[in-house]
């Protein structure tokens, strides 16, 4: 007996349907079962924050990816100081405004990415990143006519100016560091659907170039007669190439000392440790991520930090640094077994720089002032003269100024987008561009003096406090011990730098080739 022709019409209505969710079942089974012998792999890797190279994967043994990228950065910022000067606009002379403008900082750096990704396991990475800087440049210009009154917004002691507009640091290039990184995904949503992707891992970052020093591009003295070194040591007090512990009275150089400058130097000197972790959920057409990430730096002994590690310092470490990262990444268009995909990432990432020893934007016209007050050594010490009471110790070391400041605690927010086309199974492109806003913050923030050393009176220096009993004797309180590092001309409120509006724009653009 024949079907009726209504039973024939939902036969057919019934197929394609139980095709569709036939496959829609072997698809979301493919993500959480091993695939079976023979059957063609696909295109399954998360969002790019979330890519962990990998090996012994199913027929794929070895993995091996090499990234090619060139970043380009400019930065622009407004160096303001403090002041007690009454006049419109600043102050009414009763208190200490930090509005008077210096000058206008621009910075251009042009970079170079390489980073190679080596698969050891399954989820589990060594990579290895060199950036090397193709050209740094930095300038100090008048801002809103204050090159016009540069004895007075750049003034130190008075008569001596700390150093003149416009000002040029030399051009610096060279390998900022090496990385070293091991990462590792604890979950992979791809390979068990119920979770996320997420991974954990840390890198090393040695710096295997010359430190930065301080140096001015140009050589001509502001507060002496002749030309200065270009990046004289910190110790050269007449920076004419002569060290100042083997100068005589008249600045020259005696029998047996060295002469020259430095090298201009292009890294940070320090050895950091960054810890990370993220975590992304692939649904649909986007796959939501977010994170932490946290910077540890240690000073190396070839750089200047050495120079500042002293008793009495408050700051005398590089700045802590974490940053907590959301974002968001849509996938428009894909071919999995083909290995095709267009992906635009969305990312806003926010960082806490901590109090910290650094390079600010006045490091080189600062760190290499021929201003007497900057060029003077301070004592490393203090001791007890008697009659005089608490007095600097010659005997002590000499404590030079090199540039290093106490840059003050501050928040940093980036935006950024990036395009990245996979256009096959080996290779894929990347195009994005960010913007930064840095948080206004002093760049010279030391404190004259150091309250966790307070139990000595005779080692007090100007840090104590005198009381008179009621038969008019005079006693002493130490509140601590004076700062080596501090200067009265920089870092006295009221004197202080502070860096305003500073805001960067980032490009970059990179190849990788999958192995």
């Amino acid at each position: 007996m024949g079907k009726p022709a209504n039973s024939t019409i939902r036969t057919f209505r019934l197929a394609p349907a139980l095709g569709i969710a036939t496959a829609l079942v072997t698809r979301l089974g493919s993500a959480s079962e091993p695939p079976l012998r023979g059957e063609p792999t696909v295109l399954r890797e998360p969002a790019e924050i979330t890519q962990v190279v990998d090996a012994f994967d199913g027929d794929d043994p070895f993995d091996l990816h090499f990234s090619l990228g060139f970043q380009q950065t400019w930065k622009n910022a407004k160096i303001r100081r403090e002041s007690f000067i009454d006049q419109p606009g600043l102050t009414t002379g009763g208190y200490a405004s930090d509005a008077m403008n210096v000058a206008k900082y621009t910075e251009r750096t042009s970079r170079l990415n390489t980073k190679m990704s080596l698969g050891l396991y399954k989820d589990i990475a060594l990579s290895f990143r060199l950036p090397i800087i193709l050209s740094n440049t930095r300038k100090l210009e008048g801002l809103d006519g204050s090159d016009g009154v540069q004895s007075i917004v750049l003034a130190g002691a008075p008569g001596e100016q700390l150093f003149s507009l416009p000002f040029e640091s030399p051009k610096r290039s060279g390998i900022e560091y090496l990385a070293v990184g091991l990462d590792a995904a604890i979950m992979n949503q791809f390979r068990d659907s119920t979770k996320p992707t997420w991974v954990v891992g840390l890198e090393g970052r040695f710096s295997v170039s010359e430190p930065m020093r301080a140096c001015n591009a140009s050589t001509n003295g502001l507060n002496q007669p002749g030309p200065q070194t270009k990046c004289a040591h910190p110790s050269d007090m007449n920076r004419n190439g002569v060290s100042g512990e083997f100068q005589d009275a008249e600045g020259r150089q005696l029998e047996g000392s060295f002469s020259g400058g430095r090298e201009e130097g292009v890294s940070r000197g320090t050895t950091g440790l960054q810890l990370h972790t993220y975590l992304s959920k692939r649904i649909k057409y986007i796959e939501p991520y977010g994170g932490f990430r946290a910077l540890f730096e240690f000073q190396n002994d070839s750089s200047d930090y050495g120079a500042t590690d002293l008793k009495g310092s408050l700051v005398n470490h590089p700045p802590l640094e974490g940053t907590m990262i959301l974002g968001m990444a849509v996938i428009p268009w894909e071919i999995r077994d083909q290995f095709q995909r267009i992906t635009v990432d969305f990312r806003f990432a926010g960082t806490y720089r901590s109090e910290g020893r650094d390079y600010s934007e006045l490091f080189d016209a600062l760190g290499s002032s021929d201003a007497r007050t900057m060029r003077n050594p301070n004592y490393a010490a203090y001791r007890d003269d008697g009659a005089n009471g608490s007095v600097v110790d010659p005997n002590s070391q000499k404590v030079f100024f090199t540039g290093l400041t106490d840059v003050q605690q501050h928040g940093r927010y980036t935006f950024s987008t990036e395009f990245t086309w996979q256009a096959g199974e080996y290779v894929k492109f990347g195009l994005g561009g960010g913007y930064t806003l840095v948080q206004s913050h002093f760049i010279t923030f030391d404190q004259a003096c150091n309250p966790d050393f307070s139990d000595d009176v005779s080692k007090s220096g100007p840090c104590r406090s005198t009381s008179t009993d009621s038969f008019g004797a005079q006693t002493f309180t130490a509140t601590g011990i004076p700062n080596p590092n501090y200067r009265a001309g920089i870092n006295m409120p009221g004197r202080r730098f502070l860096v305003d509006d500073s805001h960067a724009f980032d490009a970059w653009l990179n190849a990788t080739v999958m192995f």
